[in-house]
């Protein structure tokens, strides 16, 4: 029975065993470690995951390929939207706080939304995987002063080491995907900087909310108005400011 891809889940079925291999040997799984899959579509990483894990758990949301999921005895299957996922209580559930691997070749359409929910739930993570528009991986792992350095950036730098660890082209899908994408790797900070996290994110949207324009006119009203008196240079652009200067001026303002 063939699955044809459906646009509302953003369904692009990776198809290139070269990259699956590199993609496998990059995770590096290995017997009984506890690794959550993020929209296994129609099996291609799974399958050999799984030969090496003994045992994987698979979120799909698509029922049709859920269904056929449950067919494979070595995988547990969590039919649903992986924003509505638990993820810690997973965690726990499977006896992994701290160690859970999470991978996955993410939907293209909401790749940003999928990496904030997983960054609630960071604590119990110990590395993730995922495939994803270069584009958007070129932002992530961005040096300040760049112009792919941004929001998402700095959102997730202060939290994870990142790496992209792969190029995956076009031909590697069916259908392909217009863009290039790439396998990037995130490793959460074994000591990350203690900071009120929605007061960052605050502070950085305010931040980039009009990059072009210096921070005196974004950020200086947002500090005015919370009283802060401490010293930060306003006269730079929001994409100038390192990731640490955003973490120490958030842990100055809640102090």
């Amino acid at each position: 029975m063939s699955h044809v891809a459906r646009k509302r889940f953003g369904q692009h079925f990776l198809t290139d065993d070269g990259i699956i291999d590199a993609i496998v040997a990059a995770i590096a799984p290995l017997a009984g470690e506890p690794v959550v899959e993020i929209g296994p579509g129609l099996a291609a990483l799974t399958q050999p995951l799984v030969e090496r894990l003994g045992r994987l758990t698979v979120i799909e949301l698509d029922r049709d390929l859920a269904a056929r999921l449950r067919q494979h005895p070595q995988l547990d299957v969590v039919e649903s939207d992986i924003l509505k996922v638990d993820i810690t209580a997973m965690a726990h559930r499977m006896q992994a706080p701290g160690s859970l691997r999470i991978v996955g070749n993410l939907p293209y359409n909401i790749s940003t939304p999928i990496l904030f929910h997983l960054l609630d739930h960071v604590a119990v993570v110990r590395d993730q995987h995922f495939m994803l528009q270069k584009e958007v991986i070129d932002r992530m792992v961005a040096a300040p002063a760049t112009a792919d350095y941004g929001r998402l950036s700095v959102m997730l730098q202060w939290r994870y080491a990142m790496e992209n660890v792969l190029f995956v082209p076009p031909e590697s899908f069916d259908p392909p995907p217009r863009v290039d994408s790439a396998v990037v790797r995130m490793v959460p900070l074994a000591e990350p900087p203690a900071i009120d996290v929605r007061l960052y994110g605050e502070l950085v949207q305010t931040a980039f909310s009009q990059r072009r324009k210096i921070l005196r006119n974004t950020l200086g009203r947002w500090l005015e108005a919370r009283g802060f008196a401490g010293s930060f240079d306003l006269q730079r652009r929001a994409e100038e400011v390192p990731v640490t200067e955003y973490v120490a001026l958030t842990q100055a303002v809640q102090a």
